[in-house]
């Protein structure tokens, strides 16, 4: 079992306030620290942590932070050697800035990510993973050569963030399709919100109106109402977990990377979506993104004493 990311890497620098600035708002902070970020990254340190070999393909810059990005992937156990070093790049970088009710606005400068097209033998590179979990930080023609580069056995998960309007034929060519409630509705026209009053019904429809009649399946997050999960049998509603969050930033990549351990690990897609959830719960409990990853032993231990659920919204449906 194996799971291959293709992916940014990110030097997230991060604020803390007691609210988002208005425009034209200056506000203090009370720290501001730097992480290990980066969608490709994040997610690749929650597959490696939930215990299954995980290699990176990325870029990064010849500098300090993505030497310093390196390190870290290597002790959390990611395979880095397709990682390529750009000299002519600076590492990517995301500013952030959270308030004390956890929310937050993030602004991220590519870098590497976005001057990066690809190694330069895509298919070695992917090698013959179980899966392969890709999202849209990088251009899309690495994205689509990376999931035209998989063997026919490799479940190809695209996690369409952020949600780039030209992505239909990345899209298209994925086995599963993982999106939050705003992507959702970007790409197909979807509710923005279910705690607002869209009902599950309307974002299943939006999610098949997505996959357009094909065999795929889909998961949308819907944040603090779980996750809905869409395949050829039905939809099924997860619910949340009750937990106090401390930050929310990195808490879909969790979902992602976990998902994609599970199905490498062989549980059902189901199952791989309730492990992965419990995960993204204990993620938002910490600070950080990569580093507040669990390990599959904590969440193992979670689901064990049976994580207390939060009210939620609607029972499972199937």
């Amino acid at each position: 079992m194996s799971v291959c990311v293709v992916g940014s890497l990110n030097l997230d620098l991060v604020s803390r306030v007691s609210t988002l600035p208005r425009p034209g708002e200056t506000v203090l902070a009370s720290a501001v620290t730097r992480h290990v970020g980066g969608k490709g990254a994040n997610q690749a340190v929650a597959a490696a942590l939930a215990g299954v070999p995980t290699r990176l393909i990325g870029g990064i810059g010849r500098d300090d932070d993505g030497a310093w990005l390196l390190a870290y992937l290597a002790k959390a156990g990611v395979d880095t050697s397709a990682v390529v070093v750009d000299p002519t790049s600076s590492t990517g970088q995301a500013f952030i800035t959270i308030d004390e009710r956890s929310e937050n606005t993030i602004v991220v400068a590519g870098g590497a990510n976005t001057a990066w097209r690809g190694p330069g033998d895509m298919a070695a590179a992917v090698g013959d993973p179980h899966v392969l979990l890709a999202q849209l930080e990088l251009d899309l023609s690495v994205v689509a050569s990376a999931l035209a580069a998989c063997r026919p056995n490799t479940v190809r998960i695209v996690n369409a963030a952020p949600a780039t309007p030209k992505a239909g034929p990345v899209l298209a060519a994925c086995d599963l399709l993982i999106v939050n409630e705003t992507e959702l509705g970007v790409y197909a026209g979807g509710p923005a919100n279910l705690l607002g009053g869209a009902s599950l019904a309307e974002f299943e429809a939006a999610a098949r109106r997505l996959l357009a009649g094909s065999t795929r399946s889909a998961i949308v997050t819907l944040g603090g109402a779980g996750v809905l999960v869409i395949d050829a049998d039905g939809a099924t509603h997860i619910g949340p977990h009750s937990v106090t969050a401390v930050d929310t930033v990195g808490a879909g990549d969790c979902f992602c990377g976990f998902m994609a351990a599970g199905l490498a690990q062989g549980r059902p897609l189901l199952d791989a979506a309730r492990q992965a959830n419990v995960a993204a719960a204990l993620a938002v409990t910490r600070p950080g993104a990569a580093e507040a990853m669990p390990t599959l032993a904590e969440v193992a231990a979670a689901m064990a004493a049976g994580v207390s659920a939060a009210p939620t919204i609607a029972a499972e449906t199937r």
